[in-house]
């Protein structure tokens, strides 16, 4: 198998694995079987893996509160993110964390954020630490189209700028931000027309598209490599399900024909690359099923880890909480 077929095959199996995790994870959470916000990443999958595709693994990235796809293209440990999902101690925090904070610096995740835009700053001093590190690492910082209404969007992206630092910002305009549809909210639709004014290059890409993600991550984070500084990447996909699930889905108010437009075959991200690898004869039908089949036995294993998992002593509740 050639490099480049067993990269491809990688980058389905990673979209597969996210969306499949997320809908499991709607499942465990209606079923009570999981508590705390879940905020499903399915029908994004292409942003989260085309980007990724684009970094090493010494290269950090910073996510949000929609952040399970960020970890797993990133390389996070499913079992362990299961984990953390069901309250317990062999989760990445713990059981602490729960779904919005799932981190692991060790593959460069430097964590989701329950806060909107949080995740801007502390990936533009990551991206001070690669350039003060000088081993040629980047940050890449993913944030929705609600955070470009936040002072800290405009704010980083002006010092990113400034200090020419190595850093991807990648919007992921899912079209809505909670129930306000991006029109309702922005005056300019086209999130890249920012970079200029913060003397960076802007790009708009379909965010649906895998190959076209990865190469636009890919260009902008060679230009970040050699010194050229931030790119600021807008991705246009769509969120398939509800903002959030606590005891139960918010209402979703989008209509039912938009859903239907964006959830077409055609618009899929996976159905998409699939029909491309198929059409390239880089696989099969019967491959994809194949994959499908060990990502649910993986998914499998991952709730069975989860509950063998102790839950965290009650004596722990103040370890690992820090304060100034």
């Amino acid at each position: 198998m050639s490099q480049d077929k067993v990269e491809l095959v990688e980058i389905l199996r990673q979209m597969i694995l996210i969306r499949e995790f997320d809908v499991l994870a709607v499942e465990l959470r209606t079923a009570k079987r999981i508590y705390g916000a879940l905020h499903p990443y399915v029908g994004e999958e292409a942003v989260a893996v085309g980007v990724c595709a684009a970094l090493r693994p010494t290269d950090r990235i910073t996510s949000t509160h929609r952040g399970h796809g960020h970890c797993i293209a990133k390389g996070a440990d499913i079992n362990r993110m299961m984990a953390e999902l069901f309250g317990r101690a062999d989760g990445y925090c713990k059981g602490k964390g729960g779904s919005m904070h799932i981190a692991d610096f060790a593959i460069g995740m430097l964590g989701a954020n329950g806060i909107v835009a949080g995740g801007m700053p502390i990936a533009c001093g990551a991206a001070l630490a690669a350039q003060l590190e000088d081993q040629g690492a980047v940050a890449a910082c993913f944030f929705g189209d609600g955070a470009t209404g936040e002072g800290e969007f405009h704010e980083t992206l002006n010092i990113a700028s400034l200090w020419k630092l190595p850093l991807l910002f990648v919007c992921e305009n899912n079209r809505y931000g909670a129930g306000n549809a991006v029109e309702s909210v922005r005056s300019e639709a086209d999130i890249s027309l920012h970079a200029p004014a913060y003397g960076m290059p802007g790009v708009s890409v379909d965010g649906n598209d895998v190959l076209a993600v990865r190469e636009a991550a890919r260009q902008a984070v060679e230009r970040a490599r050699r010194g050229g500084g931030p790119t600021l990447l807008h991705c246009k996909t769509f969120r398939w399900l509800f903002h959030a699930m606590r005891d139960a889905p918010q209402p979703d108010l989008r209509s039912a024909d938009l859903l239907a437009q964006w959830r077409a075959r055609d618009r899929d991200p996976i159905a998409r690359f699939e029909a491309v690898l198929i059409a390239r004869g880089l696989v099969t039908a019967a491959d994809v099923q194949a994959i499908r089949d060990r990502v649910k036995r993986d998914l499998a294993a991952a709730v069975e880890f989860a509950e063998k998992s102790p839950y965290p002593d009650p004596n722990d509740l103040l370890v690992d909480m820090f304060a100034e």
